[in-house]
């Protein structure tokens, strides 16, 4: 678990936090995220959020329950048994707390719960979102344009492992990290690690044709499977493995080629720098 003790949230305080690289989550001290949000010193802190524990465990809610505990550097230097939260819990907690500060969290996660229930009736609101986010982030239109196909892709892999009868997330991450491992010879994990990423995702940290390849890959597993028609994980681990292979062998005749490699440490900014005036090819 790497600590950091100087992650910046509200404003310009500091929140300390852990990374937890298996689970690709952050963690946060709840007592210094209650401060905050209260405009309280350390001990009334701690004391508000003994008291919103009872509060919470009355009303029944699971929040409480979930928290885990991490040793972490306290005020006095000294490592000490801390509550922490992850991302999710602490917008739960947030809601919780009366706060001028936390008012604007709440009317965010408002507006967003709102825009899933219009994108459940309009799935076009999602790919319009999509658009907009990558242009304000500086993506290309090309690049763009790649990334909206690996989603539609993405979703006929997936309907197809369901189809075949896979359906669990802990299957899913794992029969994408063995086609990512096949095609480009790296575990999702790794190729993040390659990129200096964290809880960012991997696709929107691709070059082009890396893009490529990955669709290549998943498309193929979805006509193998269709074809072959195995049902279970097993199947779909056969489907994956071919389908990895072809975009494998592509990868590997393109970098005979070009003589260049094709899995690139570049991540978002970097590519986004290069659509801005390189000609480097992306």
């Amino acid at each position: 678990m790497e600590q950091n003790n100087s992650i910046k949230l509200f404003e310009d305080k500091n929140i300390r936090v852990a990374w937890n690289e298996d689970e690709e989550n952050w963690y946060f001290s709840v007592v210094d995220v209650v401060g905050i949000l209260t405009d309280n010193d350390y001990q009334k802190s701690r004391n508000y959020w003994k008291w919103l524990k009872n509060k919470l465990n009355q009303e029944g809610s699971e929040l409480v329950s979930n928290t885990n505990q991490l040793k972490m550097k306290a005020y006095d230097g000294k490592l000490r048994d801390t509550d922490v939260m992850n991302t999710e819990q602490i917008l739960r907690l947030v809601q919780s707390i009366p706060s001028k500060k936390a008012e604007p969290f709440k009317l965010w996660l408002a507006q967003v719960g709102k825009e899933r229930i219009d994108e459940a009736y309009d799935p076009e609101i999602t790919i319009n979102r999509a658009l907009d986010t990558y242009r304000k982030k500086g993506y290309s239109e090309e690049w763009i344009n790649q990334r909206l196909k690996t989603i539609d892709v993405r979703k006929e892999f997936t309907d197809e492992l369901k189809r075949v009868g896979v359906s669990k997330n802990k299957d899913f991450a794992i029969l994408t990290n063995m086609l990512t491992q096949v095609w480009s010879g790296y575990s999702v994990k790794e190729y993040k690690n390659l990129k200096g990423l964290r809880k960012e995702n991997l696709r929107d940290n691709m070059t082009n044709m890396e893009l490529v390849l990955n669709m290549l890959a998943e498309t193929s597993s979805t006509e193998i499977s269709k074809s072959t028609n195995e049902k279970g994980i097993k199947g779909a681990e056969q489907s994956v493995i071919k389908g990895g292979n072809i975009a494998k062998l592509a990868r590997e005749q393109l970098e005979k080629e070009t003589g260049k490699k094709v899995i690139s440490n570049k991540n978002a900014k970097e590519i986004r720098k290069l659509a801005e005036g390189t000609n480097e090819e992306i």
